[in-house]
């Protein structure tokens, strides 16, 4: 039998395109393998099972005929490919440009992406700064009034005009050719950018109970472009407002938001939660600057195909409409190139040390994960099976295992704020 030919067209490191030719008589062997499937359970009026002529089972089951050898076909093409050009590929091919006729040899593009072959000749040797800021005492207080805030309660006001800081209850409907639309309640704080500025000056304007129409002009910046500068007539109810009571900082406050002897004990467990987090922010900075630093002495340079394929990722994710695409891609390219360029580096470090996450490493997570909990170790596997992140996991584990791998290399100095 004639063999497949795989022919190279155009690539780059992180993708290839092959021109596919399956000769004839393979061609014809598939379809016969078809015919004969389709003939053995074919249920034809007026014959046997099995017995039925070729023709009138290629005239009942044609295009089923069709796909089936296409897809034979694709498949062992696909399986030479791999091996004739040594791929390793990251995802399933694209078809392109088939050509399928009756008699010629079957005619298609493979498209393919692979993982880039990337030797990094230098891994280690850096300087790098680690910088933790001090907790302002400001920012411990903040926190304390956010807690504040959560533990006040809203008290009704009769009689009175809403004013910054009070809490409301709005109905707002679009009003379109002298009818107003459906309405719904809406609670929102005024002065919290719940709502566009003008609305909230019309709503400041009322006393609860009162109904009004007006025009508003939503701003240059408002986040739907579709609605940017365009003034709308609407109907608008004021219900209610509320005023917010906050209970006073002290024990209590803190004996109500957790297991806190006094307001000082609070303070102190905010202090060290806020600490903890701007270390965990200096070490992502760390092992961002050491990523920066491996990509430029080894000059990674992110494959177009790669970029192109995480930007459109991040259009899905975010719902972009087609006509902003290309602005978007344009705002998001350097982030997609700097992230394809992390990636190469991780992954050529993880396969080149062996530095991947095991299964002992993920039972000794979840173990600690379940003894934080509470919770038996079966039970927070299974939950986060059902929520796909075993494997978020893993990553997070194999990162771990790299950063710690590649920051002995360097030389890390601790820097005061």
């Amino acid at each position: 039998m004639s063999p497949i030919t795989v022919e190279k067209t155009a690539e780059d490191s992180a993708s290839k395109s092959l021109h596919v030719t399956v000769p004839v008589d393979r061609v014809r062997e598939a379809e016969a393998r078809a015919l004969k499937y389709y003939a053995k359970r074919a249920r034809l009026p007026g014959f046997r099972p099995g017995k039925a002529p070729d023709t009138v089972v290629r005239k009942r089951f044609g295009d089923a005929i069709r796909q089936t050898v296409l897809e034979e076909v694709i498949r062992e093409s696909w399986e030479t490919a791999k091996t004739n050009e040594s791929l390793k590929p990251i995802t399933d091919p694209a078809i392109r440009n088939l050509k399928f006729e009756e008699g010629s040899p079957i005619e298609f593009e493979l498209h393919v992406e692979v993982r880039p072959e990337l030797k990094l000749d230098r891994i280690g040797g850096f300087r790098l700064e680690r910088r933790v800021p001090p907790v302002p005492d400001a920012a411990v207080e903040e926190q304390l009034a956010r807690i504040q805030e959560q533990k006040g309660a809203w008290i009704p006001l009769e009689g009175v005009k809403p004013s910054p800081g009070n809490m409301v209850r709005v109905e707002v409907a679009p009003i379109e050719n002298g009818v107003a639309g459906a309405t719904q309640p809406h609670d929102l704080v005024l002065g919290q950018n719940q709502a566009i500025p003008e609305l909230e000056e019309r709503i400041m304007s009322l006393l609860p109970g009162e109904i009004t129409e007006a025009e508003v002009r939503y701003p240059d910046d408002h986040p739907d472009e579709s609605r940017r500068g365009q003034t709308r007539r609407v109907h608008l109810a004021l219900h209610e407002v509320k005023r917010q009571e906050l209970p006073p900082l002290d024990d209590a406050l803190a004996r109500e938001s957790g297991d806190f002897e006094s307001l000082d004990a609070l303070r102190t467990a905010i202090r060290q939660d806020l600490e903890r987090e701007a270390a965990r922010e200096a070490d992502a900075d760390v092992r961002q600057n050491l990523l920066a630093q491996i990509v430029e002495a080894n000059r990674v340079e992110a494959p177009h195909s790669l970029v192109h394929r995480l930007l459109h990722g991040y259009a899905e994710m975010y719902k972009v409409p087609q006509e902003q695409l290309a602005t978007f891609e344009q705002q998001f390219h350097q982030i997609a190139e700097n992230q394809v360029k992390r990636e190469l580096v991780l992954d050529a470090v993880v396969e080149t040390h062996g530095l991947r996450a095991t299964e002992a490493d993920l039972d000794e997570r979840i173990n600690s994960m379940a003894a934080a909990r509470g919770a038996p170790a079966g039970q927070v596997y299974a939950s986060l099976q059902k929520a796909n992140r075993l494997q978020e996991l893993e990553r997070v584990l194999t990162e771990e295992k790299v950063f710690d791998f590649l920051l002995k290399q360097s030389t890390i100095e601790e820097v005061k704020s």
